[in-house]
């Protein structure tokens, strides 16, 4: 059977590089197996809730190549979770409490005080329906907790292997707030069940959330998908990542010229016993991608290492993945220009500053120690048009003529043509110089 995966982010702000490792897993499972990868927005909470971010996550998922193949907003499906909640509570399993976050708190500090796991109590469970209607009757609301079954609750997890949870372990989570609004446990099964996913993806800080749900996946008649727990992905700091705190959004990787193929790659290796190294394409990445090679220890998401393997897949990018881009930047720019200078730059934007070799009069640095060199460099110059062989023939001329060699030799040609210690290969460069330019340089 063919997988199913979803991607299920709460559009309350930008996606950051952790929850978009998820997405890229996800598309990896579908990249090697075929399939169906949805894109469902986790948008119960109204509120906080926005078009903006919606709209920015469906970008920044394009950019990284993702392309769902079915959307839904969670905020169309709420008959289909009051459906769910209404068969949970004919079966009793969904139980109304009227605690205070501070009573609740206060609870827990007594429990821990005690040497007891700081486990829900099941105190509502012990009010009579006079109790429930005579707190209602003080104006406070129930929120309404799922009733775990205390089992063993097991499954076999593609990260983890096998898994048991003793449930008498777990809190009775809580499936509905007082304002009778849903978090993100219920919805999230109900809609694995009724889009048949076949696969869960997420942080192995979710395991006992598992738990809980295969529970409710069974008291809804529904299969329970097939689990992936990975590693946290954290800073080089070893803090984790926030959309409340700002953390490391990709729009903001975008703008600093990061390709989505280094994210990528850098994203999804890291913290596996794969190495990072530069591939070629997504579906590359795919074949070296395994929920077994993930180690258990958290995976560093360095900036600089992005940095490295991103200076190292631009340096091979060939023309025709860049040219759309390169033609935002200068028309012009041809595929010569841009295999002269890929080599010497880190991001694709960087290629302007490259420009004024060959479009501009640059200012050549010609010491005073170099004049005459140069300017016999200037009377052996080869006639007719320049080509890749030219600056070989040029230079043997010049040794032969000038007794120089090495840095000697090439450095004060360099900076006459080009103004700078350093730089593209000038075989390359020459040609692209031009002799107009040649001459009027080293004049």
């Amino acid at each position: 059977m063919a997988p199913k995966v979803r991607f299920a982010p709460s559009p309350t702000g930008r996606i950051h590089i952790g929850n978009t490792r998820i997405a890229l897993m996800n598309w990896l499972i579908k990249l090697q197996q075929g399939g169906t990868f949805i894109l469902r927005f986790d948008d119960t909470d109204l509120e906080r809730s926005k078009q903006e971010y919606i709209d920015a996550i469906r970008e920044d998922l394009a950019w990284l190549g993702i392309t769902p193949d079915e959307e839904n907003k969670q905020s169309d499906r709420f008959a289909s979770y009051d459906e769910a909640a209404e068969k949970l509570k004919q079966q009793g399993l969904l139980y109304p409490c009227y605690e205070t976050p501070d009573e609740l708190d206060r609870r827990r500090k007594r429990q821990l005080a005690r040497g007891l796991p700081p486990v829900y109590d099941r105190k509502a469970l012990e009010l009579t329906e006079e109790d429930k209607a005579s707190i209602e009757a003080e104006g406070r609301k129930p929120h309404w907790r799922f009733k775990l079954t205390h089992e063993k609750i097991t499954w076999t997890d593609l990260v983890r292997g096998e898994q048991s949870i003793e449930a008498s372990s777990l809190s009775d989570p809580i499936l509905i707030r007082e304002d009778g609004s849903y978090l993100y446990t219920l919805p999230s099964c109900v809609d694995d069940i009724e889009m048949e996913i076949t696969h869960v993806v997420r942080g192995e800080d979710h395991v006992a959330n598992t738990a809980a749900q295969i529970q409710i996946f069974r008291a809804l008649n529904g299969k329970a998908p097939i689990f992936a727990h990975t590693n946290l992905l954290v800073a080089a700091d070893g803090k984790g990542f926030s959309k409340r705190d700002g953390s490391l959004g990709i729009g903001t990787l975008r703008e600093e010229g990061i390709e989505p193929l280094s994210i990528a790659i850098h994203a999804t290796l890291i913290g596996s016993s794969e190495a990072v190294r530069p591939l070629q394409d997504m579906q590359e990445l795919s074949t070296y991608f395994a929920f077994d090679k993930i180690s258990r220890a958290p995976a560093k998401f360095d900036l600089e290492e992005l940095s490295n393997l991103n200076t190292k897949i631009i340096q091979d990018l060939p023309y025709a993945a860049v040219k759309d881009r390169l033609s935002l930047i200068d028309s012009e720019i041809t595929e010569d220009f841009w295999l002269a200078i890929r080599g010497n730059i880190a991001k694709v934007n960087e290629t302007a500053k490259w420009l004024p070799l060959v479009k501009d009069s640059i200012t050549p640095v010609i010491d005073d120690e170099d004049k005459e060199f140069i300017a016999t460099a200037l009377a052996l110059l080869p006639e007719g048009e320049f080509t890749r062989e030219t600056w070989k023939t040029w230079t043997n001329a010049v040794k032969k003529e000038t007794g120089r060699k090495g840095r000697g030799l090439f450095m004060p040609l360099r900076k006459a043509l080009t103004g700078l210690p350093h730089g593209p290969e000038l075989d390359v460069m020459l040609p692209l110089i031009g002799r107009e330019k040649t001459v009027a340089r080293l004049a």
